[in-house]
């Protein structure tokens, strides 16, 4: 990936609204996400999280391409105006929970929310004990009873909290110390659901469905060698081929992103893992920065409950001699904000670093990066135990 740049934001003055002037949107079906404010980056700024179609907002200002949109009577967020729809009709200030279902099927577990409406939310991993919190904003309790059905077998408890008045946390305690991943939809009863991924019945290596990620690819060149002007797109996809080689050998069944020099869009990477349905993913990149001192390797998480796979990575990653340049939690990676699977990102070393350039260009080195990437799922594996 490219080097690290920071921009700063100046604050102009956000289009005129008046106090009582607003309108509602509904979200399309474009993976849309809400943006904690206007700050920008490299990276597009910091994401709150992904909604589902036709979630209703309540637009309160506008600045360039994204309006600011009221969740709760204290809390507010932006999305990109090309991600919503105007529509039209009678809201109330705020909006009354019904009762929900707790049950499992043959594959997942659910926690279903009776709503009025589809309304906005936001969700986030917890450790020690594992759970799954999710706010639903706009909304007052009437929840008077939860039925838990004994076909759930991850899900430990699950209760509510009235956080504010219009906002609503449901706390959903797992099972297993590990998240595995979760989905947020709405059912076609307007029921906010939350499906939890189970902990898989054997954790052996062969039994895993993993998903590898090439990096960039097509138009998205990423970044280039400093000496012999490799491309970041070239090397990642090469680097997937042989983890894919590995990890078939091992008899592991393995998703590749792409497998040729395509341009994808982060959201249709996304989409395609979604419907996928992976174990674990890991993408693989190569770094970069304005200086050529700087070198090493690094591995990148968002949410802290998918943490460890990336620290048994990186773990393995350094035995191989290269420098430890971190483990970086809360990164905003497109890749890194599905909550559906364990995901890590991989910069395997810099191209901008003369040393580590020539290790990326060997076979060798890349063979090694493979092996000590699938002893580190390993790791993680047995450490679940």
């Amino acid at each position: 990936m490219h080097k690290i740049i920071l921009f700063f934001l100046f604050i102009f003055p956000l289009t005129s609204f008046s106090q009582q002037s607003f309108f509602f949107v509904e979200t399309k079906d474009s993976l849309p996400y809400l943006n904690y404010g206007l700050g920008k980056d490299r990276l597009g700024g910091a994401k709150m999280t992904f909604l589902d179609s036709n979630v209703i907002l309540k637009v309160v200002d506008s600045f360039g391409t994204q309006y600011k949109v009221q969740l709760s009577e204290q809390h507010s967020a932006w999305i990109e105006k090309q991600n919503v729809e105007r529509t039209e009709g009678e809201f109330l200030p705020q909006y009354i929970s019904g009762n929900w279902r707790v049950e499992g099927d043959s594959a997942f577990d659910y926690v279903a929310v009776s709503l009025p409406q589809r309304l906005p939310y936001n969700s986030r991993m917890d450790i020690d004990p594992a759970k799954i919190v999710v706010d639903i904003f706009g909304v007052t309790s009437n929840t008077n009873w939860i039925t838990q059905m004994p076909t759930t077998r991850e899900i430990k408890n699950v209760w509510y909290v009235q956080r504010e008045d219009d906002v609503m946390e449901v706390n959903i305690e797992l099972k297993h110390k590990t998240q595995w991943g979760y989905h947020i939809y709405y059912d076609s009863l307007n029921r906010l659901t939350i499906r939890v991924n189970r902990q898989p019945s054997s954790l052996l290596l062969r039994k895993m469905i993993i998903a590898v990620d090439a990096g960039h690819g097509g138009e998205n060149t990423g970044a280039t060698g400093v000496n012999t002007g490799i491309i970041e797109k070239d090397y990642t996809l090469l680097y997937a081929e042989e983890l894919k080689k590995q990890l078939l050998a091992k008899k592991v069944k393995v998703v590749m992103t792409r497998e040729k020099d395509t341009t994808l869009s982060m959201f249709e990477r996304i989409r395609f893992l979604q419907q996928e349905q992976p174990d674990l993913l890991v993408s693989i990149h190569f770094n970069s920065a304005s200086i050529d001192t700087v070198h090493g390797v690094s591995t990148y998480y968002r949410y802290v409950g998918f943490r460890p796979l990336s620290q048994f990575i990186l773990k393995r990653m350094m035995a191989i001699g290269l420098n430890d340049f971190g483990n970086v939690g809360s990164f905003n990676f497109s890749l890194s904000g599905p909550t559906e699977f364990p995901n890590c990102l991989v910069e395997v070393a810099f191209l901008s670093n003369p040393q580590d350039e020539k290790k990326i260009r060997s076979v060798v080195f890349r063979r090694k990066v493979a092996q000590q990437i699938i002893l580190g799922i390993t790791d993680f594996l047995n450490s679940l135990k």
